[in-house]
């Protein structure tokens, strides 16, 4: 029993670490704009299938079609906000969740059109997955500490930008007032690029290593992971990375433990993300690090 709950922490720790490349995204967003972004969860996708093209067709090796992702997948989060989002900006928020509905929907059909609904083998990249035994009884693979790693890489970025960057703290201001930075001087629409930018390439190296993982990809491969990014953001607070961060490990850590000690007795660990949100939003609405929310 107790052999079972260490590789399940460990489980529970790398999966939590995968949440958080794509949550981060999420919370940074609605830090800055108060936007719900819906279409955070298929830049998921866009990142694995650009890694995919980079490997078979440009010949990349897989940590350099890895950059490659995250740099169509930053492009695509830019203009996902300044052609579905900016026109928007000031209008009931209903109307941006709708627009993100929107995109998502557009892009999963246009990936299904160039490269089929069916999920595809993720190409040969020089990795082989390979299982390391950090115990008898505890094990991890190489894949699996790829996503730690990215997840801490991504944090350590995170902090020296907001910390030590111009523009980190120009995004700090903007999200304690974007009008009153506007007013300061900041250029607010770069601040908000450069968001999208950042949380889309996060988005993208998680996607990248799960389709490395899994040895699958596939149009719609974004749904769910996206969901999860916006339970582990409500749940960590709206707008904090640090809740992003515990969030994710506790919404990993919990999944797993469901997925080792109940699977098939209660329900399938991937509800278990929407059973914490709905209790989340009924007892604590501004979750574990949010700022207090007036009930109605």
């Amino acid at each position: 029993m107790q052999d079972v709950l260490a590789q399940q922490l460990v489980n529970g720790v790398t999966l939590g670490f995968l949440y958080v490349l794509i949550a981060v995204g999420l919370t940074m967003v609605y830090g800055v704009l108060k936007l719900l972004h819906f279409a955070h969860g298929v830049i998921y996708m866009v990142g694995a299938f650009a890694a995919m093209v980079g490997i078979l067709y440009l010949k990349m090796n897989f940590f350099v079609a890895m950059l490659f992702a995250m740099a169509v997948a930053a492009g695509a989060g830019m203009l996902i906000e300044k052609y579905a989002y900016r026109p928007l900006r000031g209008v009931h928020p209903i109307t941006t969740l709708i627009s993100g509905i929107g995109v998502a929907i557009f892009l999963e059909n246009l990936f299904q059109i160039l490269f089929s609904s069916e999920p595809q083998a993720f190409p040969e990249a020089g990795i082989e997955v390979s299982i390391m035994q950090l115990t008898e009884s505890i094990s991890l693979t190489n894949v699996k500490l790829y996503i730690i790693a990215a997840g801490l890489l991504g944090l350590a970025f995170l902090y020296f930008f907001l910390k030590f960057t111009k523009m980190g703290i120009a995004t700090q201001a903007a999200a304690q007032d974007l009008r009153a930075a506007s007013l300061m001087g900041v250029n607010v629409n770069r601040v908000v690029s450069v968001t999208f930018m950042i949380g889309s390439a996060l988005a993208a190296a998680a996607g990248v290593l799960v389709a490395l993982n899994f040895n699958s990809l596939f149009p719609t491969m974004g749904s769910i992971p996206g969901l999860k990014a916006f339970c582990v953001v409500v749940l960590g607070g709206l707008g904090s990375i640090p809740g992003t961060v515990v969030g994710g490990l506790i919404l990993g850590i919990i999944e797993s433990l469901s997925d080792g000690f109940l699977t098939g007795m209660i329900i399938d660990k991937d509800a278990i993300a929407f059973v914490i949100l709905i209790a989340i939003l009924l007892v604590k609405p501004s979750g574990l690090f949010g700022q207090n929310v007036e009930k109605v």
